[in-house]
């Protein structure tokens, strides 16, 4: 007996979408691809081809009006996910929308209303927290394995200074460091504290040779009781990707927080350090079967648009404070 599944449309050929969501939701148990959409109708095609996907439009709007297809991903530059959020939950559709999900909490408020008058999920695509390991490391922090939470210490970073004409060089496109890959370390820590943070510094770096865009940025987001999340992020540095969570007796190493999750994570108490390993599955393939039981009913949504919302709150600060060169109150 075949499974019911959830048709899925693709609105765009980006990399993430060709190496890691199109193979993640053909990996899941419970999605299915229907339609890909390019402005170029010969890379569409191309992308049908490689993934047998049975129909390649050659514009957007004619997959969002696709009758056959239940939800959309959207992996377009960061300026057009507003509209095209918009456009598909107008024509009924589900929404996974690449991160960050809007460019400012405003948009963002207008895309829920969108959403919510139209019945239909809409998701940001933090793929990592669907991590099996995620679930061990809370559980050891709630079990005061590293003593009383104090701080978590993060780092994403990677080299593209060269890559000028690339979307995340221009500032019209949303393009910078901290709306790519900031808002990874971001998120961690309010997944982690399980709290909204109370003020953000970020000291950045947005040379004119780079369009004005935040090529190197480090911030400070204060929480309660002390409690801190310190990270940096950039496109001109060499690849990093980690993270630690610091705790009053012991702490937790995570290699790639961000897109790993098959390498499971040590935990440090006092001389001891253990290696945890945490059977898992592509994230990606997760976070598809995720959506698909939130869309069925089948689960509660974890991950809501409000969650979204304080995280957007969170950027906006971060965004602020790199303008500003100060410290802002959250």
């Amino acid at each position: 007996m075949v499974s019911k599944q959830l048709t899925w449309g693709i609105l765009g050929t980006a990399t993430i979408a060709k190496q890691s969501m199109i193979p993640g939701i053909l990996e899941s148990s419970t999605g299915s691809i229907g339609a890909i959409a390019s402005r170029s109708l010969d890379k569409a095609q191309a992308f049908a081809s490689e993934f047998s996907i049975p129909t390649a439009y050659g514009s957007y709007e004619e997959l969002v009006a696709d009758p056959s297809i239940d939800a959309v991903y959207i992996p377009l530059p960061n300026h057009l996910h507003k509209e095209w959020v918009i456009r598909s939950a107008k024509a009924k559709k589900h929404v996974l929308c690449e991160k960050p999900i809007s460019l400012n909490q405003s948009e963002l408020e207008e895309m829920k209303r969108v959403c919510e008058e139209n019945n239909v999920l809409l998701l940001d695509a933090f793929m990592y927290r669907y991590q099996e390991r995620y679930t061990h490391i809370k559980n050891h922090i709630k079990n005061g394995d590293i003593g009383d939470l104090r701080g978590i210490r993060s780092s994403f970073s990677f080299n593209n200074a060269g890559a000028l004409d690339n979307f995340r060089m221009k500032k019209e496109f949303g393009g910078g460091s901290l709306y790519d890959i900031g808002v990874y370390p971001l998120s961690l820590a309010r997944m982690i504290f399980e709290e909204e943070p109370e003020a953000i510094t970020v000291h950045s770096y947005s040379p004119d040779s780079h369009n004005g865009v935040d090529m190197s940025a480090a911030g400070l987001v204060e929480f309660n009781n002390g409690r801190f999340l310190t990270f940096d992020c950039g496109m001109w540095a060499a690849y990093r990707n980690d993270a630690e969570i610091l705790g009053s007796t012991g702490r937790i190493l995570i290699p790639d927080p961000f897109t790993g999750g098959l390498e499971g994570f040590q935990l440090i108490q006092g001389s001891e350090q253990r290696q945890i390993d945490v059977e898992d599955t592509n994230h990606y393939a997760k976070q598809a079967d995720y959506f698909a039981h939130v869309v069925w009913g089948e689960t509660a949504n974890r991950f809501g648009i409000e969650d979204s919302l304080a995280n957007m709150r969170l950027l906006d600060g971060a965004l602020a404070s790199q303008e500003k060169r100060e410290r802002v109150v959250l």
